[in-house]
């Protein structure tokens, strides 16, 4: 099979080589893709920058959401069947003409489902969807912020709060992103190249604060966050930290250190809550919440809920364009690679 391998960090448009690659072998409780198209992810983007722990060393082959049809199952599967059209999260391995999954993060997807659309449901939809109902436990009328609220995840979230009828605060870099956002009910579309969103809130809110926040910038941002909550139940949940991408040595030392220094005492005596999202550990450790997740996430796509934005299809060709794209924060929803 043909797979995208990342052969070098740093620069997308000489990061990833097409080379010939066996297919996979499934193992108990797995399933066998032939893949589509892929999405893309910041994690991505954080892992060719050679910034990701997780990620697997070079030559390696990323991809966390793809879209396909079955090919094979393993005896104990029994959710699907080959020939099944899916979603499906994997644990890298995405970026190439076969890729296999834990059957618990697969979910059948109709035959006329735009594979860009369909790549959206997995990880991005299942991240905001952990971290808004399951993490932060959103309810009618909580104020909300949500960064980077143009991308992926970050559209997902504003879906949700939508549902769930909260206020909510929304941050993006450009006016096509802000009106965008407010098109879609946001009710204060933030511009952080101009606004701070700290003082923003507190205007909006008399000084009072929002219960919950959820940040894929990191850095200054959660600790103005942290001060941002409404004490006696305000909880930021992190699920990334985009600042720290195409920074030198001291930009991400810089970055970690803008975090803050947080003790026990804080959270007691505010009552507030910082909570930290992997869905890597999650699948890894508790394949059941990961499959409560996508099961749920499926449910709300059927009832119009989630309406997943595509932000573009690039052929495999494009591959660093796309990756470009998505790091300079040029795109608007899911990036989609196809075959």
């Amino acid at each position: 099979m043909k797979a995208a391998v990342l052969v070098r960090t740093g620069d997308a448009a000489k990061a990833f080589e097409i080379r010939e690659l066996p297919i996979p072998k499934i193992k108990e409780g797995e399933v066998l893709i032939k893949v589509e198209g892929f999405g893309l992810n910041f994690a991505d983007v954080v892992a060719r920058e050679g910034m990701y722990e997780d990620a697997p060393p070079i030559p390696s082959v990323l991809g966390y959401d793809v879209v396909g049809r079955i090919t094979e199952v393993a005896p104990d599967v029994k959710n699907v069947s080959v020939g099944d059209r899916v979603t499906a999260m994997t644990r890298f391995g995405g970026y190439a003409e076969y890729a296999a999954s834990n059957a618990l993060a697969v979910a059948k997807i109709p035959e006329d489902m735009p594979v860009g659309e369909a790549t959206a449901l997995t990880t991005q939809y299942c991240t905001a969807y952990y971290a808004a109902a399951e993490a932060a436990n959103i309810h009618e009328g909580d104020r909300v912020l949500i960064h980077s609220a143009a991308g992926g995840v970050g559209t997902a979230l504003v879906q949700f709060a939508k549902y769930k009828k909260c206020e909510i605060f929304a941050t993006a870099g450009s006016e096509a992103k802000l009106k965008m956002l407010r098109d879609d009910g946001v009710q204060h579309a933030i511009n952080y190249q101009t606004e701070d969103f700290e003082a923003v809130i507190k205007s909006k809110t008399d000084g009072i604060g929002v219960d919950a926040i959820f940040d894929a910038v990191g850095g200054k941002n959660v600790k103005k966050g942290f001060r941002s909550l409404i004490p006696g139940g305000g909880r930021i949940v992190c699920y990334g930290a985009s600042n720290i991408t195409g920074q030198n040595i001291f930009g991400k030392i810089s970055t970690v250190l803008g975090f803050g220094f947080y003790h026990p005492i804080q959270f007691m005596s505010s009552s507030k809550s910082l909570i930290g999202v992997n869905m890597l550990r999650i699948a890894d450790n508790k394949p059941s919440i990961l499959a409560r997740c996508l099961e749920n996430v499926v449910i709300l796509h059927k009832q119009g809920v989630f309406k997943p934005l595509v932000g573009g299809v690039y052929p495999v060709a494009q591959l660093g364009e796309a990756h470009a794209a998505l790091e300079g924060r040029k795109t608007i929803g899911k990036i989609t690679v196809t075959w």
